[in-house]
């Protein structure tokens, strides 16, 4: 695997974060039509975007435009659902399959719930589409926090998206160029779970082989659809 570590923060407002991290979101759920209709809308707020971030999520949008529904949505599975390397749900790379893990999960509803927003019935709170759409929308600074706690995790993510080269490497480039530089520790953190795992993992320490990764108290549900997080008419 690559180490190769993004250097540095793009120079951006705060609103240009926000859009990048909504974008993003969006970008990081489930592939359907209604993404695909949202295309000019989502060009329209990575135009402005600095070059750091709009590079990538141009050419992930150039993806979308080119590939058909049924591929994205086949593609999505196999990458998110069916690779423990992948998974974007954050904090299964900090506890691993473990009781640490819950406790880890509880806090984050509650952070949202303090913002006025709930999730619905359907997601896990640690998903990154849902932290996204949170810092995006409801607390930038716990949101931003979140990220930062979670960026060897996210920076894992990434690695193994460019190592496949999915696709989907440039939404996570594009988040990862939105927070600060990587610190030594996360370098390390990073360099730790790629060769071990995560820690204190209950399965084993397999390389993140091709089976679902969490026990079933944990599991989403098992048809494949939108991460939609949070309901419509939650603020903005």
């Amino acid at each position: 695997m690559s180490r190769r570590l993004l250097p540095r923060r793009t120079a951006a407002t705060s609103g240009q974060l926000a859009a990048a991290r909504q974008v993003a979101s969006l970008l990081l759920g489930y592939p359907d039509e209604e993404l695909l209709g949202r295309l000019p809308l989502l060009r329209a707020a990575v135009a402005p975007l600095p070059v750091q971030v709009a590079g990538p999520l141009g050419r992930f949008l150039d993806h979308l435009e080119t590939t058909s529904l049924t591929e994205q949505q086949a593609a999505y599975v196999e990458i998110f659902d069916l690779r423990r390397r992948c998974s974007l749900y954050l904090t299964y790379y900090a506890y691993g399959d473990t009781r640490k893990r819950g406790m880890a999960l509880l806090q984050f509803k509650h952070l949202y719930s303090r913002a006025g927003l709930t999730l619905t019935d359907d997601e896990l709170p640690d998903h990154l589409a849902v932290v996204l759409e949170f810092t995006a929308t409801g607390d930038p600074a716990r949101g931003e926090r979140l990220l930062r706690e979670h960026r060897a995790g996210l920076e894992l993510i990434r690695l193994a998206l460019e190592e496949r080269r999915s696709p989907y490497a440039w939404v996570l480039q594009a988040v990862c160029a939105t927070l600060p530089p990587v610190r030594a520790e996360d370098e390390e953190a990073v360099l730790r779970l790629a060769r071990e795992g995560p820690p204190t993992e209950e399965v084993g320490l397999d390389p993140y082989g091709a089976t679902p990764f969490a026990p079933p108290e944990y599991l989403p549900p098992a048809t494949p659809g939108p991460r939609s997080g949070f309901p419509a008419g939650a603020p903005a």
